[in-house]
């Protein structure tokens, strides 16, 4: 499984997300984690020298649209983070 991993990590997925501000920033998607009944993104800035996990709230729109919100409550943010280091804590390094 952990090769299945790997070679997934190899084929990374960039999203193109539009602020408020019609500023796009490319980010790598990692993973896309539930908690408490919502969906939430689990994204880096695909600039290399970004190290910085970012954590966006799945709002669906319609069958094709989504919203990607910030996430304000560190309980929350805090909560998705934790799944995420437990599912890939074999396969990436965490500096907390």
């Amino acid at each position: 499984m952990d090769n299945e991993i790997l070679e997934n990590e190899e084929e990374t997925s960039i999203l193109t997300l539009t602020d408020e501000n019609g500023v796009e920033t490319d980010f790598e998607y990692l993973d896309c984690i539930d908690y408490e009944g919502k969906e939430y993104l689990v994204l880096m800035p695909a600039d290399e020298a970004a190290t910085d996990i970012i954590i966006l709230e799945v709002e669906p729109v319609d069958d094709e649209n989504e919203n990607y919100l910030a996430v304000e409550d560190e309980a929350i943010l805090d909560a998705v983070y934790g799944m995420f280091k437990e599912k890939y804590k074999d396969v990436l390094t965490f500096e907390d």
